[in-house]
C-alpha cells in the first residue's frame, strides 16, 4: 500500500507507526477478550419488615410479610447484542471501534484515521498484516474502510476490539499460506491496488512491483525478483499491469521451473512473459560468460607456479 497498504501512491515509502518501540507479536496483543467486557449486574434483593422496639424492651408484632423490592433493570444494550447474535463478540462494540476512526464528514475510515487505527493496532502500515486485514474486510478503495466493510470484516473475524483484531492475525496467516485462500487474496491485492475512483482497469508499474512483493511476503517464489528487475528495468517499456498479467503471473511461478527451461512460447502466456523470459536467459548468460573469463586459464595458473615450461627460446 503505498505510504501504506492502503495508499499506493508512493510504494517505497511508509508511514510507520507512532506506537515505536512497541512490539506487534507481544503477548499483550494475543489476549482474547470474552464476551466484549459485560459484567452481569447484581440481582435483585428481597427484605423483611421487622416489628419497632418499645420502650420497655418487648416487640411489637412482627410483620412477616415479605416486601418485594422492584428493581429498576437497566439493561446492558452490549449484553443483549451478544445474547442476540449469539457470538463471543458485540456488534455495539465494533461499531464504538469503528467510530473512533471514521471520518468526520464521511461515514468511513479515510488515510488519518486508517493510520491511527494501524499504530493502535501496532502494526507497520506497509506490513503484510495490514493487506491481510484488508483482504479480510473485502475493502474495495485502497485507504478507506466504509462502514459496512469494517462491521462485516469484524464479524467475519469475530473481533470487537483491537485485542481481538490483534489476536487474530496467526490465523490469518496461517489461513494465508492455503493453495486456495492465497489465490484468493493475490487476485484481491489487484482489485484492492486499483483506483476504483478513476476506473482503472490496469495496475501502474511501480505499484504492482510493491503490491507483488507484498502479497508474497510468507513464501516468495523464486522467480520472483528475477521478473520485479525485469519490470524495473523495463526493456519492454511496460507501463500498467493487467488483470490477464496479475492473475497469470501465479501461474507462472507455480508451473515454469528456476532455469525456465520448461518454458514455451507456444503456450497461452501473456506476450510480457515472452519478453521477460528472453531478457532472463540472456542476462545469466552474460553472467555465466563474465564468471567464466574473469577465471584464470589452465595454462595461465601452470605458468604462475613455474610447472618447467620451456619458453621456447633455444641456446646454441
Amino acid at each position: 500500500m503505498g505510504q501504506c497498504v492502503t495508499k499506493c501512491k508512493n510504494p517505497s515509502s511508509s508511514l510507520g507507526s507512532k506506537s515505536g518501540d512497541k512490539d506487534p507479536g507481544s503477548k499483550s496483543h494475543h489476549k482474547k477478550v470474552g464476551g466484549g467486557g459485560c459484567k452481569e449486574e447484581p440481582g435483585p434483593v428481597c427484605g423483611k419488615s421487622t416489628g419497632d422496639l418499645l420502650a420497655n424492651g418487648t416487640k411489637t408484632t412482627e410483620a412477616m410479610a415479605e416486601t418485594p423490592v422492584i428493581a429498576t433493570l437497566s439493561a446492558d444494550p452490549r449484553k443483549d447484542d451478544l445474547l442476540a447474535n449469539g457470538e463471543d463478540f458485540s456488534l455495539l462494540h465494533i461499531e464504538e471501534l469503528f467510530s473512533r476512526y471514521k471520518d468526520e464528514l464521511d461515514d468511513a475510515i479515510l488515510e488519518e484515521g486508517m493510520e491511527n487505527f494501524c499504530n493502535d493496532l501496532c502494526v507497520d502500515p506497509a506490513e503484510f498484516r495490514v493487506l491481510l486485514l484488508a483482504w479480510k474486510f473485502q475493502a474495495a478503495t485502497m485507504c478507506k474502510f466504509t462502514r459496512k466493510e469494517f462491521v462485516e470484516g469484524c464479524k467475519a473475524l469475530k473481533a470487537d476490539s483491537l485485542e481481538g483484531i490483534c489476536s487474530r492475525f496467526p490465523c490469518l496467516l496461517l489461513e494465508a499460506r492455503a493453495e486456495d485462500k492465497f489465490k484468493d487474496l493475490y487476485r484481491f491485492t489487484f482489485q484492492f491496488g486499483l483506483d476504483s475512483e478513476e476506473g482503472q482497469r490496469s495496475l501502474h508499474r511501480d505499484i504492482a512491483i510493491a503490491l507483488w512483493r507484498l502479497v508474497f511476503t510468507q513464501d516468495a517464489p523464486y522467480i520472483l525478483e528475477c521478473w520485479l528487475d525485469f519490470l524495473t528495468e523495463n526493456p519492454s517499456g511496460v507501463k500498467g499491469i493487467s488483470r490477464d498479467t496479475w492473475n497469470m503471473f501465479l501461474n507462472f511461478t507455480q508451473v515454469i521451473g528456476p532455469d525456465l527451461s520448461n518454458y514455451s512460447e507456444d503456450e497461452a502466456w501473456p506476450s510480457l512473459f515472452d519478453t521477460f523470459v528472453e531478457w532472463e536467459v540472456e542476462r545469466r548468460k552474460k553472467e555465466e560468460e563474465g564468471r567464466c573469463s574473469q577465471s584464470p586459464s589452465t595454462e595461465t595458473e601452470d605458468n604462475r607456479g613455474g610447472g618447467g615450461h620451456q619458453t621456447g627460446v633455444t641456446t646454441d
